[in-house]
């Protein structure tokens, strides 16, 4: 009778895993504004003896609204089996940086301060977004990068600028402040 319920313990432990492992993969995945990150490459920083490690991910990602700007941000992953199952509070160390990688050509009008891309990094309560800006004053687009939470919010944020300039002797430096109002 003992091992009748310690089997069914585990049963329904692991019925509950792979349950909660569903659960998680729905409500954590990526809520994005742009296109799906490209992951660059991930670095191990914590050792995990039976369970996965932590990890530092670098991923890479074109603004979708503004051609001609990439940006790439490293964010920590948390290991063991929280994070296998993406049960685990993601922390909030995001770095961010962004660079021309071409002509900017400008799809259309854009709103100061919207999202350029959204990810959950918490089951339920934390989110990391990327939002662009213009500083029309000196021509340069503004990214920064926050997580926030729905009870506490996070103080922790990264910021990088883009100048628009020319690329190749022909093109024309187009003014961020013509698109982008708010």
């Amino acid at each position: 009778m003992i091992v009748r319920k310690t089997r069914f313990s585990v049963l329904s432990f692991v019925c509950w895993a792979l349950i909660a492992a569903t659960f998680a993969g729905f409500v954590a995945s990526p809520v994005l504004a742009g296109d799906e990150p490209d992951l660059i490459f991930r670095r191990s920083t914590v050792f995990k003896l039976l369970s996965p490690d932590d990890k530092l991910a670098t991923y890479g990602i074109d603004d979708p609204d503004i051609e001609g700007v990439a940006c790439h941000f490293t964010i920590p992953e948390k290991g063991g089996y929280k994070g296998w199952l993406g049960l685990a509070e993601q922390v909030s160390d995001i770095s961010l940086s962004c660079r021309q990688i071409g002509p900017i050509r400008f799809k259309g009008k854009l709103g100061q301060g919207d999202d350029m891309f959204r990810q959950r990094r918490s089951l339920l309560f934390k989110k990391m977004q990327i939002v662009r800006g213009c500083d029309a004053k000196r021509n340069v687009l503004v990214y920064m990068v926050y997580s926030d939470k729905l009870i506490e919010g996070s103080p922790k944020n990264s910021t990088s600028s883009v100048p628009l300039m020319p690329w190749g002797a022909n093109d024309i430096v187009q003014k961020c402040g013509d698109y982008i109002s708010g």
